[in-house]
């Protein structure tokens, strides 16, 4: 495993907001600096996930002195390359995408390379293009967790229905797959249905709500996030982390919250304050001139019940 900066930071969620059309919120730098401004570009701040990804970028930027602008893509890919384009003419040394769609980044990547401003991805990985450091959790080793967890809470048989994200991101693409080959280890578990909910909440209750109907003896579910992973705990009504186990991926606080609950039997809790501090650690060293690791992965863990007090839920 790569060895990776302190946990340690005064995670500060004041001075955090944007506005509704994606203007960017700045964090404030530390004495003395100023001379480097970063540019972050979020694919969604309406997912807690990506507000604690924010959060821990802003906090380190202000420790080490550097002048971080955040801008909210609201799931829009054009967006988002609007604002990266906007980036490149005010004067950023660096810039940190979080990419909407893995493939509609590139062009705005590459606006980026041709005036020579090196860009992190975080959490998302970038086709088409050449970043030069993506630090994202190890989401296929994620999705076999997932897979083993699920396994062990059905007893290694059962019907499993899968809530996939957003097509096209490497999120969904990546854990998607560590599941498919972590259950395929478990010939007792039949995989029913696979169907994108988008990492949206409400839309994992609407596809879990359709499911339910066409596979009403599902005995287990995964979801890709845990936003998701709650709206099927809604569909499913008394019946979840009871006749219906549901696993998650995230580790947000309302998934851990819903994990202690006893409604979500276990969440692939990610490290988003940390992934946002190394994209900020990497885009700082980037704009000094130096160089950094091509690829830093931040681990996952498994949170259940018994350990669920272990992570941070605020």
């Amino acid at each position: 495993m790569l060895s990776l900066s302190a946990l340690c930071l005064g995670l500060g969620l004041a001075a955090c907001g944007t506005s509704g059309g994606g203007d960017g919120s700045t964090a404030s730098p530390g004495a003395g600096a100023g001379d480097i401004k970063i540019g972050m570009s979020v694919s969604t701040l309406n997912n807690p996930y990506f507000v604690q990804l924010r959060d821990g970028a802003q906090a380190q930027a202000t420790k080490l002195g550097a002048e971080l602008t955040v801008t909210d893509a609201q799931n829009d890919a054009s967006q988002q390359v609007n604002q990266v384009q906007n980036f490149t003419s005010q004067n950023m040394k660096a810039v940190i995408i979080n990419p909407v769609d893995s493939d509609a980044a590139a062009p705005a990547v590459k606006a980026a390379e041709r005036v020579r401003i090196p860009v992190v991805a975080a959490d998302r990985g970038v086709n088409g293009a050449e970043v030069a450091q993506t630090v994202a959790s190890d989401n296929v080793a994620g999705g076999k967790l997932a897979a083993q967890e699920l396994a062990k809470q059905l007893g290694e048989k059962g019907t499993v229905v899968v809530l996939q994200g957003t097509p096209g991101t490497s999120a969904s693409r990546d854990r998607g797959q560590g599941f498919t080959e972590g259950i395929a280890a478990y010939p007792g578990i039949k995989v029913v249905a696979k169907q994108p909910a988008d990492f949206d909440r409400t839309k994992g209750l609407d596809v879990m709500t359709n499911l339910i109907q066409s596979h009403p003896d599902v005995t287990g579910v995964f979801a890709e996030n845990d936003e998701m992973a709650l709206g099927a705990i809604k569909a499913l009504g008394a019946k979840a982390g009871q006749q219906v186990k549901v696993i998650g991926f995230d580790g947000t606080p309302d998934g851990i919250a819903a994990v202690k609950a006893g409604t979500m039997a276990a969440s692939i809790a990610q490290q988003p304050r940390l992934l946002g501090q190394e994209a900020v650690d990497a885009a700082v060293k980037l704009a000094k001139g130096e160089t950094v690791e091509k690829t830093v992965a931040v681990p996952v863990k498994v949170a259940t019940k018994e350990n669920a007090s272990e992570f941070q839920t605020s």
